[in-house]
Parts: C-alpha cells; structure tokens; sequence
C-alpha cells in the first residue's frame, strides 16, 4: 500500500525561513514538494528522527564558481557538505560559454588567474561539448547533481565571444558590438540563464597578469547587455545582474549601477567587503543601497560572513618560503622529501638564515605577514584576537617567526596551514561583518564554492553562518537563529528569483537540513588530490548535518553521499508555489 508522504521528518524543531520563532512540528514531502507541516499522523516511506534537531530549508549559495567542475562531477562539493542544495555559479563574469574552440586556452587562463583553479585541471577535466551559451545549459541539464545548479552568463566570456582579441585587450565596444552582445544575452535568459555577471576590478587577472577583459567596459556596453535582458521573452524581461568592482571613484561607479537598475528593470547585486586600504568605504555603499531602496531599486549587497582568508601551506599555492631560492631546490619533490628536507637541521639553518629581498606584490609579501597571520588549528577561529597571531606568539616565547610559521606547517606530516584574514579584518574583528550582516538590504554570499582551489576555502561559509553567528561568538553581538535561516535562505533565493525554495511551507521545494545544532562544527581546512589531471584542492567538511535533501531526496546523512543525484540545472527564474503566490 502506497504511504501518504515519501518521506516525513519527525518532531525536529522547524526554523521555516521566514523569519518567525521557531517551532516543533513533522514535515511531510511528497513529489519532490513539501505536503504538510504539523501534527503527521500518517505514515512516510522514509522517516528521520529530527526530535530534538533542526530542521531547516536548504542554504541557497548564489556567490559559486562550479562552472567547470558542475561538467565532470555530480558532486559540488564542498557546497553540499555544508548545508547548501542550491548554488549559483557564473559569479564574477568568468566562465565558459559561450567560447569559439580557438579561444578555450584563453578563458582557462583567465579562470585560472581569477579564481586559482590550475590550467592542467581545466584543460583536462572540461568537455568543450559545447560553444554557445545556450548549448552549455543543455550540456549540463543532461547531467545530475547533489544540488540544484543555476548558471550566469559571464561578461569576459561573452565579450571575447563577441570581440575577439579587442575584447580581451579591453578595447571599447562599438555599436555593433553592443548590439551582438545584447542579443546573446537576450537569448542566453531565455535559454535560462539566472542572470549575467561582470568584474570591474584589478584584483581579477589572468593567470599571465592581464586584467580581465571587462575591466573598462563602458556603461553603454553594460545597458546594451542588461537591455538585451529586459528584451528577453516574458513580460519585464529575466535574470538578475551580479557586479563585482573596486568602486575607485564611488560616487560615479555607484550612479552608473543606479542607472543600469533604473533603465532595465532587471535587480542587481554586488560584492561588498571590508579593504584594509579603505576599511570604511564599505558604509558608504551601504548608505547608497539603503537608499536606492527605498526609491525603489531591487539592488542588493553580497557580502561575507568571515574573512576572505588566505591560507597558506606546504601543499598549497604560497607558503612563507616560496619565495627563497633555499626553497625553491626542494619545490618541486613530493611533500613526503620535502617534509624530510625540512626537518634536516642543515638545511633548515641555510633557510632560515636566508635573507630574500621585501616584495611588494601579494605573493613576496603577504606570506611573511606575520603580525596578520594564525596558526591554523584542529577547530578553525575565523574572529582571532591579536595575541594569537605568528608575530605576538614569537614575542612572547623569543622564538623567530619564520621557525614558528616553518614548524606549524611541518606538523600533521607537512600538512599544517597558516590563515591570513584579508578581507573583512581591517579593525581586527567582525563587527564590520555583523554590520553589513544586519543590513536590511544584504544577503550572505561570496563563498566562492569550487573556486581558489590552493589558497581560499570560503564554500564553508554557511556553516559559519551558524556556527559562529548565532551560537559561538564571543567578540561581540550574535544574530538570532531565525534571522540567519532566513538570509541565507529564503533571502539569497529571492535574490536571483528562486521563489520556489527557502521555506519549509507546504508546496515549496523540498529542499532541507535536519541538523544536529549542539553538534555542528567545521572541521580544518585539507587537501584532496581528486580533481582531473590528479589536481589537488582544498576542501572542508562539517560535523553536525545529520540529513540534507534535494527534492525529497535524502543526499547526504550525516557528511556521507547516499548516491542520490537529484539536482538539475534550473532553467531561470522559478516562480512561488501557484496556491502561494496566489494569496
């Protein structure tokens, strides 16, 4: 006899996403949708004993860069170990498609530089089955996953798709141009895409240094694609719009942003973080988002919830001694020799007593930032305070820097890291991040899920979310659980048009996270060597998740695949629930 309800999760403690208190109650799915929250005296085919857990929607990611791996892998990994069953890639206008054959090597380079993801990876690992944008999507709507995926179209691979060596080399656009463009980004909405992206900042570069093709685009270039948008089938148009910029002139880039919003239609969102260089910049912006509005601009700020931080290590991009020619005799042996190398006490004296000339660029210098650095621990904290960094343990013990940095990384058989906060750490604390957190107008985002593979590990993020915000912190003032479910679920999905997930009410995606609260921790950062061409990558995993689910399907218990792949390519916005929307 067939059950009522597929599956039905028991007594947990529901925190539905809308903000509101949370309460105890059963969740009955059925079809891939939730049935009914409450009291469930009928039976489910799966049942979960959620009593005294969490229950909540699943995490929606809309800052990801699984562009390449969503075409080898099923699993988007580390996302899904975290919470997360939706993510949104395309981020940051790097990307894939669309792409003429004669111009893979050069989009690789350019993913290589911006997000750190190896040239030997990608060159292997991506099928090229595709060279419009369009058929990209179709290439990845045959595939299944452990999440949802939605895809951006991203500027630099449009631009050079359009413009060839000119738009690599930042040429401006001419009115054809703009025109080519415009129509592709019409069609790529109506193909489905989620939205378009582009960078407007130096820190993106390819990986021989070259800025990134849409640096200097110019508004005219930028309406003409959002135009495009608001010309794509259905009504006012489709997709939303992601910018990431240095706001160098803020009161100028922050107009022109108001004007792409006021004369398309289509919402917007931007990356906002704490600089070092201007550790209060960030307030102004948020004063204009306020006020866009409440004029009536659908704009948004993504922002962290940690710092953006660095990490170094002997299996990693950068350590402390990358740049010493002592060093750089044993770089390239397997980490096992050059472990052995270092714990020789001859030549660990001839580097240690190499003296190397200060560098200005991030990889001479930051390295060997030592009043800015931490050793990494078994139970990472992403809000350390100052006597915990390199410089102040060397003072207070009289030990060299440089000896304490060299014998943390030789701990764990070489695999010991150091972390850099570097965004988002300017005042030495979070509260810049509790402010922008609190913002009416921001979402959680910017875990950048699949990218910077051997130097950033943000796809953690929403676990930190939890972890640290709601429950752990110590330095300052914390965010009510139900605020946070909400941000980062319901909110982020908004944000890119997903209405039809982020909350636990009947007829909305059943998308969810039974979780074990009292027990939910991140695990250290590590190294895993199972990207194509034996690529390594950082990953980091979580205690506590004792259930996620994609679409009524249980995908992970307790950290582990089931096997299940119900996640598919979401072809655009995703209207509410009929019933729903209707009310």
């Amino acid at each position: 006899m067939e059950k009522a309800f597929d599956l039905v999760l028991r007594g947990g403690t529901v925190v539905d996403g809308t903000g509101g208190a949370s309460y105890e109650a059963d969740v009955g799915v059925k079809d891939g949708r939730i049935a009914a929250v409450g009291g469930i005296s009928a039976a489910g085919a799966e049942e979960i004993d959620a009593r005294g857990q969490l229950v909540t929607p699943g995490f929606v990611d809309v800052h990801t860069h699984y562009d390449g791996q969503a075409t080898w892998d099923q699993r988007m990994q580390p996302s899904s170990w975290h919470g997360v069953t939706t993510v949104v890639m395309g981020n940051c206008g790097v990307g894939f498609a669309p792409c003429r054959p004669e111009d893979h090597d050069r989009l690789i380079r350019l993913m290589e530089g911006v997000e750190d993801i190896p040239f030997p990876v990608l060159s292997t690992g991506l099928p090229w089955n595709w060279e419009s944008y369009p058929d990209y999507l179709d290439s990845l709507a045959g595939r299944a996953f452990d999440v949802d995926i939605g895809s951006q179209l991203p500027h630099a691979a449009l631009r050079v798709f359009v413009m060839g060596e000119r738009g690599a080399n930042r040429e401006p656009a001419t009115e054809a141009d703009i025109h080519a463009m415009a129509a592709l980004a019409k069609r790529a909405m109506e193909a489905g895409a989620i939205g378009f992206a582009t960078s407007r900042t130096l820190n993106h570069r390819t990986s021989d240094g070259q800025p990134t093709p849409t640096l200097t685009a110019g508004e005219d270039e930028l309406m003409g694609v959002a135009m495009g948008m608001a010309a794509a089938a259905g009504g006012a148009g489709r997709g939303v719009l992601q910018v990431v910029s240095d706001f160098q002139d803020p009161a100028e880039e922050w107009a022109m942003l108001r004007r792409l919003v006021e004369k398309s239609g289509r919402p917007l969102s931007f990356s906002l973080l704490q600089s070092p260089k201007a550790p209060r910049s960030y307030q102004t912006l948020l004063a204009g988002l306020r006020q866009a509005n409440l004029d009536g601009l659908p704009m948004r700020a993504q922002v962290a919830s940690r710092p953006v931080g660095i990490l170094f290590g002997l299996e990693l991009t950068l350590n402390p001694f990358s740049q010493h020619a002592v060093y750089k005799e044993i770089a390239g042996l397997p980490l096992a020799q050059r472990v052995a190398a270092l714990k020789d006490p001859s030549f660990r004296a001839r580097l240690l007593g190499e003296e190397i000339e200060s560098q200005r660029s991030f990889a001479g210098s930051q390295p060997r930032n030592w009043a800015g650095m931490y050793l990494m621990g078994a139970e990472p904290d992403y809000e350390p305070t100052a006597d915990q960094t390199v410089a102040a343990l060397a003072e207070r013990t009289g030990r060299d820097p440089a000896r304490i940095a060299l014998d943390h990384m030789l701990t764990q058989d070489g695999r010991g890291m150091l972390y850099l906060p570097f965004l988002n750490y300017a005042d030495g604390n979070l509260d810049p991040a509790y402010e922008m957190l609190t913002h009416p107008d921001t979402v959680p985002g910017l875990s950048d899920g699949g990218a910077h593979v051997g130097m950033i590990c943000d796809g953690s993020f929403p676990t930190t979310n939890l972890v640290h915000w709601t429950r752990d912190r110590t330095r300052g003032p914390k965010l009510p659980l139900e605020t946070m479910v909400k941000a980062q679920c319901r909110d982020t999905a908004e944000t890119v048009g997903l209405f039809d997930r982020g909350l636990v009410q009947p007829g909305y995606r059943a998308d969810l996270n039974v979780i074990d609260y009292g027990r939910l921790k991140l695990r250290a950062p590590e190294v895993a060597h199972d990207l194509p061409a034996g690529g390594r990558r950082l990953i980091q995993r979580a205690d506590g998740y004792t259930a996620t689910i994609v679409a009524g399907k249980v995908t992970y218990r307790d950290g582990t695949p089931t096997g299940a792949l119900p996640g598919r390519l979401l072809r655009g916005a995703q209207a509410a629930p009929v019933k729903l929307a209707a009310e």
